[in-house]
Parts: C-alpha cells; sequence; structure tokens
C-alpha cells in the first residue's frame, strides 16, 4: 500500500518514513501543502498522514480540498486521511473529522497504535474487519506481516509482500502493472523497469504459480482457490 507523508517536522518525518517502509508500505513524503498538491495530483495514494500545522497553510483545508474534490487526485481508490497533529483538543478533533479525515491521533503517538490505525483504515474496503486476509488457502496476517500457502510460511520480501497484500484484497480481479506500481512502490520506482513483472514472479515462486495468473495484456489476478 502506498502512503503520503505531509509533515514539516523533517526528523518526524523521516522517523515516519523509515518505520512505515520497515512496516512494507511505499511512503513518499510532503513538507507542506504545495508539495502535498503536487504529489496528489500525480500519484494515486491509499492513505494520507496529515499533519494540521503547515509552513504553507493547514491540514484541515487540504483535507476539505480533497473531499470536496478541488484536488483532482488520479484512480478511483478512496483516499482515506489521518491526522497526525499536536492539537489534541475536542474542537480540533471535531473539525478534522466533520471536515473529512477518516481518523485523528495526537502527537506524540507510539508507532505501534500509528500502524493499527492505518491497518483498520485500509481495511474498510473489505469485507473483513481483523488484520488477516484469506485467499483460498493463502493468509495474510497484516498485523504480524507473516503469510501462509496450504498452512505453510511464506518467506516474502517486503515488495512482494505489499503485491500480495494488494492482491488480496482484490481477489478475482484482473490488476495492471502500473496499479501495482502505484500502489506498491513510491515515487522514486523507474515504470520502465520490469520491476512488477520481476516481483510477481518471485512471488509466484513463492506461493505457488496456480494462484496468481498472468491476464496477457492486461495484469494479474489473485484466484480465490488454487
Amino acid at each position: 500500500m502506498r502512503l503520503l507523508v505531509v509533515e514539516d517536522e523533517e526528523d518526524l518525518a523521516e522517523g515516519l518514513r523509515v518505520g512505515l517502509v520497515r512496516n512494507g508500505y511505499a511512503v513518499d513524503v510532503a513538507d507542506g501543502t504545495a508539495q502535498a498538491y503536487e504529489h496528489l495530483t500525480i500519484n494515486e495514494y491509499d492513505l494520507m498522514l496529515l499533519d494540521i500545522n503547515l509552513p504553507d497553510g493547514d491540514g484541515f483545508a487540504l483535507c476539505r480540498a480533497i473531499r470536496d474534490g478541488t484536488v483532482a487526485t488520479p484512480g478511483d481508490t478512496e483516499l482515506r486521511v489521518l491526522m497526525l497533529t499536536a492539537r489534541g483538543g475536542l474542537d480540533d478533533r471535531v473539525r478534522g473529522l466533520d471536515g473529512g479525515a477518516d481518523d485523528y491521533l495526537v502527537k506524540p503517538f507510539h508507532l505501534a497504535e500509528l500502524l493499527a490505525r492505518i491497518r483498520a483504515l485500509l481495511r474498510r474496503d473489505t469485507t473483513g474487519s481483523t488484520a488477516t486476509l484469506t485467499a483460498g488457502d493463502l493468509t495474510l496476517d497484516t498485523a504480524r506481516h507473516a503469510a501462509t500457502a496450504a498452512g505453510e510460511p511464506l518467506a516474502l520480501t517486503p515488495k512482494e509482500f505489499g503485491v500480495l497484500e494488494y492482491l488480496m484484497h482484490r481477489p478475482g480481479h484482473v490488476i495492471s502493472s502500473e496499479e501495482l506500481l502505484e500502489h506498491v512502490w513510491d515515487a522514486n520506482a523507474d515504470p520502465f523497469t520490469q520491476t512488477v513483472r520481476v516481483t510477481v514472479g518471485t512471488l509466484r515462486r513463492k506461493v505457488g504459480d496456480d494462484r496468481i495468473e498472468t491476464v496477457v495484456g492486461r495484469g494479474y489476478r489473485l484466484r480465490e482457490q488454487p
């Protein structure tokens, strides 16, 4: 899953980026509203971590612009917004949630809680309410970052885990290489490389060739049953 961190405190932004990447997320960082607008109009994100007090605007206005369509984000994925701010007053929390934020976390916070809130928000487009995804005999535990096939543990790289998670959110759907690149890799990924094909190839060998189907000219599809 691809996240955008909008935070002007350099040390905090880098700490968030490192912590999120270590947990398998693709992460881009913006240091203000202008850079956030630029990222949002070019890239498709699953979730945005948004500070309120920014040097060139405020997070409330950016959130409203996203919700009212002022910011034309690409793709049809619903962007979740998690506000991260030191402003913990009741009025601020109500204003943020009423303005379109999906969740609100007050600084300082523990990374473990942030990760749990991110997982909860990213599950909102699935029928399940737990951290475990299933498709046939494949299981993926997003909280423990663990996967099994027919009960056997899988040793997956972070990118392989990210690809499998994205496919398992959409079993039976054909997912293009471009969509995987948008949601599993960050802005530094080269769209002209074969990185998606190579990663899917190594993932397929680990989970079994019969579980991930190549749809020629269109992309990849996870079979619900092997």
